[in-house]
């Protein structure tokens, strides 16, 4: 019997219940990283539950788990700081005021001490929202329209920056001057002549273009460390000349650290690398899996949101819930050795998958930071989006996905996803997914 085969007849109750969900929900489900055209196939997993570092399916199989919602539970299912802090809240204080609480200035002092580029922080409920606030912010401080964005990211879904995803090479132009492809119909047309797509880790395609647009260029947005085409790090040198070009163009440099803030460390990965941005986004890491967000920076920036010049509502913004579990989560995130633990836990497992494929003979890297990691089936190395498209083997990541989920290890299906640790993981954790690896990479071998 096949892998693909026992996985199914281990998980019927799941098919059922997608059947079900089928008939009221289109795709039998609410996003589009769960859907059967993102991997889940023949159908996603429906959990029954979570705790720690572990879930459980509706058939009762229990798995370590390195998807965590795609992120934001970096502490793991239900931290019992973050769960303590939002039932107080509810029972205590209430969810939504329409008016402002001292809580959220707490909040904010918090992000300002954590990292040093934000000097002024307004909250929103995702990353989609702190994006299109964000390049609201650098249109009307610099009074230019254009964005720059990079092939294979993903910043949201908002009509701004929706556009070139991950697209069909044969339609997207060169290479080094790709055009802006929509990610699916019902995208305006227009907006694409306010965007300028590049490759990532071309320093020289970045220079090139600002040397001919940078006047009209308000914004470069960009994650620091790629993460939405799998996990894919900055050349050395490479963050450092994008800061060099923006100020000296005048062009305000937005980093996505949705994945990457508060993930990689308290200073997110913008602390790690060194660089200073002029405005952030900061989303799944913030608020140990409730919907919270925030976008920051600058003060002289932000400060035209202080008159009402630039407008950031959003009736749920710093509801008393996110307020709360984001307080709760930075708090937790503070206590010292907090990320000393997680990184030895992480490297553990990266540095373990490393040897296991060395051993293996296979064409495999794993490539990653901390608590951040994926693994490319590829024979050559993998700098950007089209690296990704023309070099990794889809079909065996399928096949490690299989074998590795088969064994109670869940990530996702997708090789342009990521694998996360959370606070909440192991070594006993780490020591069951590397004994799993070791056998499927043997049957891949």
């Amino acid at each position: 019997m096949n892998i693909a085969l026992k996985l199914q007849r281990r998980t019927d109750t799941s098919a059922s219940l997608f059947a079900s969900a089928q008939e009221v929900i289109p795709g039998g489900v609410n996003s589009t990283a769960r859907a059967t055209w993102s991997g889940w196939e023949p159908y996603p997993l429906f959990v029954t539950s979570g705790s720690g570092s572990h879930v459980i399916d509706a058939d009762g199989n229990d798995y370590v788990d390195y998807l965590l919602g795609l992120g934001p539970m970096i502490l793991g299912h239900r931290p019992p700081r973050v769960t303590r802090a939002v039932v107080e809240q509810i029972e205590n204080v209430g969810t939504v005021f329409a008016l402002p609480a001292a809580a959220e200035a707490d909040l904010a002092r918090k992000i300002i001490a954590a990292v040093p580029s934000v000097e002024s922080v307004r909250l929103s409920n995702t990353g989609t929202e702190g994006v299109l606030y964000a390049t609201r912010l650098a249109r009307a401080y610099t009074g230019r329209r254009k964005i720059v964005r990079f092939e294979g990211m993903y910043h949201g879904f908002s009509d701004g920056v929706y556009w070139s995803k991950h697209p069909k090479i044969e339609t997207a132009g060169p290479d080094a001057r790709p055009v802006p492809v929509p990610q699916g119909p019902g995208l305006p047309k227009g907006v694409e002549e306010n965007l300028i797509i590049l490759p990532w880790n071309d320093a020289e395609a970045l220079r090139s273009v600002i040397a001919e647009q940078g006047h009209e260029i308000a914004a470069v947005l960009t994650e620091p460390m790629m993460c939405n085409t799998g996990c894919i790090l900055p050349l050395p040198g490479y963050l450092e000349a994008m800061r060099e070009m923006t100020a000296e163009a005048g062009i305000v440099l937005i980093f996505d650290e949705v994945i990457t803030g508060f993930r990689l460390g308290l200073a997110g990965a913008q602390g790690i690398f060194g660089i200073t941005p002029d405005l952030s986004v900061f989303a799944k890491g913030l608020g140990g899996g409730f919907p919270v967000a925030a976008v920051g920076g600058r003060r002289e920036i932000m400060d035209l949101v202080s008159d009402g010049t630039v407008s950031l509502a959003g009736t749920y913004t710093a509801n008393g819930i996110a307020v709360a579990a984001a307080n709760a989560t930075l708090d937790e995130l503070n206590e010292p050795g907090a990320y000393e633990r997680l990184y030895a836990v992480s490297d553990r497992l990266r540095h373990g998958l490393e040897e296991i494929f060395k051993a293996s003979g296979l064409p495999a890297h794993v490539v990653g930071l901390g608590p951040v990691l994926q693994v490319w089936f590829s024979d050559a190395p993998i700098h950007n989006y089209r690296d990704a498209e023309r070099h990794a083997d889809q079909d065996m990541f399928r096949r490690w996905w299989l074998g590795m989920i088969e064994r109670g290890i869940l990530f996702h299906p997708g090789a342009y996803e990521n694998l996360f640790v959370s606070f909440a993981h192991s070594d006993l954790d780490v020591d069951t997914t590397l004994a799993a690896a070791r056998e499927v990479v043997a049957t891949l071998s």
